[in-house]
């Protein structure tokens, strides 16, 4: 593998001296780019996107054309892992995605077979290893999986939803049927991330968007119970250097202290959590990881880098701090203010280092 060429990334994520603040975006290789929607357009359709390890692996290195990222993401889905076990995954224009077959009894929960990530999965593996030659030591890869609570919520809801009616029933009223799924899908990242980093992802982001919608006796149980399984069970080292985790709850700012004690490395959070409170909380033991809502995309170059400025001054001197959205770009976003954003990170990031 190439010599990494740019790894403050990783430096921060283990809260290792840096040069300037590191910045990368959830979702940024994505439909707000025009480059991005004529390559998906090429593919015929979104899964057919993910299947192509050359287009995969094209629209990954996209945003990095464009910004001074330092980190690329694999471009996938989280709903990958439901797709091996048959579940029918299908996207429905303007709806999101939708399974063609839902999870409502023990014996749906039964039948589901832990897939074989480096088989069932191989064209994910095939895309990091693509991605990750193609890259050259530019900067380091990102690999990621949904959350086992998240994954269960699209399972057992068919898809998106409101109200999360169908899983918070299985939840309260068949409770050791809900930890019969979330064991089988907490065995199935553990060997779907290792596979990526056997592969050449560089770090591993673990996204748990649905977690807030959870009490916080709920949210032990349900959610946090499960990452700490897979973060216990992950591959830490590769290539010679530590792999990172990064877990990251949707919401979740008021369970920093309990994420931070699973043995992550660093915690995603969105904007909802002041930056200086997180890091007085648990800065010592894991970095940090965000935080400024996408909607600042929509204003004034100079409003960006007015946010930019004040969310760095919220974190303060030192390091641990990967400056990131709160959650993903915005699909309206202008490229060209992302732009700002990411430029005004490495302009005014240097006094804080």
């Amino acid at each position: 593998m190439s010599e990494l060429k740019n790894d403050r990334f990783l430096r921060a994520l283990m809260r290792q001296p840096v040069d300037v603040t590191p910045v990368w975006m959830m979702r940024q290789a994505g439909r707000y780019l025009p480059e991005y929607k004529a390559t998906r357009a090429s593919a015929g359709d979104f899964l057919s996107l993910c299947k192509n390890r050359e287009l995969a692996c094209e629209v990954t290195l996209q945003p990095l054309e464009r910004f001074d990222l330092d980190a690329a993401i694999l471009f996938s889905d989280i709903l990958t892992i439901p797709d091996a076990m048959d579940l029918g995954l299908y996207f429905a224009e303007g709806e999101g995605p939708k399974f063609r077959k839902v999870l409502r009894t023990d014996a749906d929960v039964s039948a589901l077979v832990v897939p074989n990530a480096a088989t069932d999965l191989d064209y994910v593996m095939n895309a990091v290893s693509e991605i990750r030659t193609a890259l050259s030591g530019r900067v380091p890869l990102i690999g990621f999986s949904g959350s086992p609570w998240t994954l269960a919520t699209y399972m057992v809801e068919g898809g998106s939803s409101k109200d999360f009616r169908h899983v918070k029933k299985m939840m309260f009223a068949t409770p050791e049927v809900m930890h019969e799924l979330l064991d089988k899908l907490a065995d199935s990242v553990i060997d779907y991330l290792n596979q990526q980093i056997l592969a050449g992802a560089q770090a591993v982001q673990i996204f748990d968007t649905w977690g807030g919608v959870l009490s916080a006796e709920m949210y032990a149980e349900f959610s946090l119970k499960y990452m700490q399984k897979i973060v216990s069970g992950l591959i830490r080292e590769a290539d010679g250097r530590v792999v990172p985790v990064i877990l990251f709850t949707k919401n979740g700012g008021q369970w920093l202290e309990q994420m931070a004690a699973t043995g992550a490395d660093a915690l995603g959070i969105d904007w909802t959590t002041e930056l200086a409170d997180a890091r007085s909380r648990v800065g010592s033991q894991v970095a940090l990881q965000g935080n400024m809502d996408p909607c600042v995309l929509y204003a004034s170059p100079e409003r960006i880098r007015t946010e930019v400025k004040n969310l760095l001054a919220n974190y303060g001197s030192g390091n641990g701090h990967v400056f990131n959205l709160g959650h993903g770009i915005h699909q309206f976003a202008d490229p060209d203010h992302a732009k700002v954003f990411v430029d005004a990170v490495h302009e005014f990031s240097p006094q804080y280092h």
